[in-house]
């Protein structure tokens, strides 16, 4: 429970001094929690794979997409630099070849996303107690750029449907806060293959992609949403989940619970926990697999593009079953 909404500032502190992992893995630690994540665990996740069915847990990269151009956002510009008209009137090529090719301008946070340990500070201080100027530059994220994470985010992967167990008709309302009585009523609801513990990347669907999907995508991005409650920080923590991913913009809940504040989870799960946070992913079709099977637990393969000093990056991830 949120005690003072009018303090955001002295729970961020309180918070971030309980669940820091700095010092965690030594001064030089560019990897957070994803050190929860080790072969042993990968192992586990790999034995998950009974079926060989596969989801896909990424939106579309596309011009129609959920973007609204805050802070300069904007969605995929899609060009193409040779088409089969070019091919038809002769590209050059000798004995009749022919070809296309395209390029894409995008923010690199435009649709299903992990953001990377130098996307967001506190007062002025990166994961690990790193002067932020010294980590992100103009010239990208020095120290924590997202390819250090590269061929690291795979193992077990573990779905919390809280919107089809405490939500209406499968979706949570916009400003829902969810608790960790919520995520562990989901876990009891879902039952042993719900469990959720160290090195696990845990997704929580809300339903909130499925009404986007509905209805349109108004204010999807940056708007009202539902969403992880300020008071789940010491669960995160303590869990040691190695990530986490809703198929929200935001991750945490949205208005955000204190009267004025701006995703002040965002401000102790990433700089103090050195949590990997997911958004914009697509939850619902393995979501509808795992309610008709009753098994939640799944390998889940989700490595973001190794854009070198990236601060967050596209991802496609696959979930097996």
């Amino acid at each position: 429970m949120i005690h003072d909404r009018t303090d955001p500032e002295g729970a961020i502190a309180a918070a971030a001094k309980r669940c820091s992992n700095w010092g965690r893995w030594g001064a030089g630690d560019v990897l957070g929690t994803l050190n929860f994540l080790d072969e042993a665990k990968r192992r586990e996740g790999a034995a998950l794979v009974r079926q060989g069915k596969s989801f896909s847990l990424a939106q579309r990269f596309e011009a129609d997409g959920p973007q609204k151009g805050w802070r300069r956002r904007t969605n995929p510009v899609h060009t193409m630099l040779d088409t089969g008209l070019d091919a038809e009137r002769g590209q050059g090529f000798p004995h009749g070849l022919g070809g296309a090719d395209d390029v894409v301008f995008m923010p690199l946070q435009a649709s299903t996303q992990w953001d990377g340990l130098g996307h967001i500070f506190d007062h002025g201080t990166a994961y690990n107690g790193r002067r932020a100027g010294d980590v992100v530059t103009s010239e990208g994220d020095q120290v924590t750029g997202i390819e250090t994470t590269a061929g690291r985010i795979a193992g077990r992967g573990v779905l919390l449907d809280v919107g089809r167990a405490i939500g209406e008709d499968g979706e949570l309302p916009d400003g829902f806060a969810i608790t960790v009585e919520h995520l562990e009523d989901t876990i009891a609801a879902q039952g042993e293959t719900a469990r959720v513990g160290r090195g696990d990347l845990l997704l929580v669907r809300t339903g909130r992609l499925t009404r986007a999907r509905r209805e349109g995508w108004g204010d999807y991005a940056g708007g009202d949403a539902p969403g992880l409650s300020f008071t789940t920080a010491d669960w995160l923590h303590g869990t040691e989940i190695a990530g986490i991913a809703t198929d929200t913009w935001g991750f945490e809940v949205r208005p955000n619970e204190f009267d004025v504040a701006f995703q002040p989870l965002h401000q102790v799960c990433i700089p103090h926990i050195g949590l990997f946070l997911g958004e914009m992913w697509d939850l619902d079709a393995l979501a509808a697999d795992c309610a008709a099977d009753g098994v939640y637990e799944f390998f889940l393969a989700a490595d973001p593009i190794p854009v070198t000093g990236a601060v967050g990056a596209p991802v496609a991830p696959v979930a097996v079953k």
